[in-house]
């Protein structure tokens, strides 16, 4: 049996917020929507005091690498429609194959 992680590392740039409190609320309210809509491990990743810029760590399971990597670029195109504050940055998608 074949398993996939898929793990992503998406970069939020910020523009108008004016507080890490806002930043945070933005992420936190992100993070839940994609928990609840794909069932995805998601948390605010390095950058954390900065208040321009987020980063988020996303992984996925899967027994297929093109399912986890469309998972990952689903999750990705879906922050970035939901984003108010800010505006997506870099994202970067790694897959690592293991075989049982």
């Amino acid at each position: 049996m074949s398993v996939t992680i898929g793990r992503a590392r998406i970069t939020i740039l910020f523009e108008a917020t004016f507080s890490i409190k806002e930043k945070r609320g933005e992420i936190k309210s992100l993070t839940k929507r994609v928990q609840n809509k794909f069932n995805a491990a998601i948390a605010e990743i390095e950058t954390l005091d900065d208040m321009r810029t987020g980063t988020l760590g996303v992984v996925v399971v899967s027994n297929s690498a093109p399912h986890a990597n469309a998972m990952l670029s689903t999750i990705a195109e879906f922050i970035e429609r939901s984003l108010d504050l800010g505006y997506l940055g870099d994202v970067e998608i790694e897959l690592f194959g293991f075989d049982g």
